[in-house]
């Protein structure tokens, strides 16, 4: 559901990276629709913005929650101020939620290189269903239906594969899953 009226707005959250245990369990639904639920959303586009990311999932940033933000059609861009520092200035903002999502249709395959804030400085290419179609309820717990393609459709699945515990490297060959898992597990040791 597309965000109306959103202003980049909220706090920036910490984001978990791999392999923090909240990365590898199932979320759980979302049962209360509340000012508490709009006030996380507002504050993980916020975050998603300024990682920068096109999507956030709830666990991303802690919380076991059947939730996540998408936007992929905004653009950012560095640009000086006249004091001579230089500011993010955002555009073309188009913010959707996904709560308690559930696809019910996927169909062909497309592979696309992918890269995540939870696994940084991984990117690889993972096949993904080319077409989607996902129920979804909205922050008033509407419920809705989109179909989606392209980078959206990639972009969903990648974000609704954290909702059940699994990160992009979990697609990948069990070679590469290996060899990336025991690189990050490292990396996350020596911090």
């Amino acid at each position: 559901m597309k965000i109306e009226n959103y202003t980049l707005e909220g706090k920036m959250l910490p984001i978990f990276t791999y392999p923090e245990p909240v990365l590898t369990q199932v979320a759980k639904p979302v049962e209360v629709f509340d000012s508490k639920l709009e006030t996380l959303v507002r504050d993980m586009l916020y975050t998603m913005y300024h990682a920068p990311g096109i999507g956030l999932a709830a666990p991303q940033i802690g919380e076991s929650l059947r939730l996540f933000v998408v936007d992929v059609d905004y653009d950012r861009d560095e640009v000086e101020l006249k004091n001579g520092e230089t500011e993010m200035e955002f555009s073309n903002l188009n913010p959707m939620v996904f709560i308690n999502p559930v696809f019910t249709k996927k169909t062909g395959s497309t592979v696309f290189k992918e890269g995540c804030l939870s696994v940084p400085e991984v990117y690889e290419e993972v096949t993904r269903s080319e077409l989607v179609t996902v129920e979804y309820q909205d922050l008033k717990g509407n419920k809705l239906t989109l179909e989606a393609d392209e980078l959206l459709s990639i972009c969903l699945q990648h974000e609704n594969d954290h909702l059940d515990g699994i990160v992009f490297i979990d697609r990948l060959s069990p070679l590469k899953k290996k060899f990336f898992k025991t690189k990050l597990i490292k990396e996350k040791k020596r911090i």
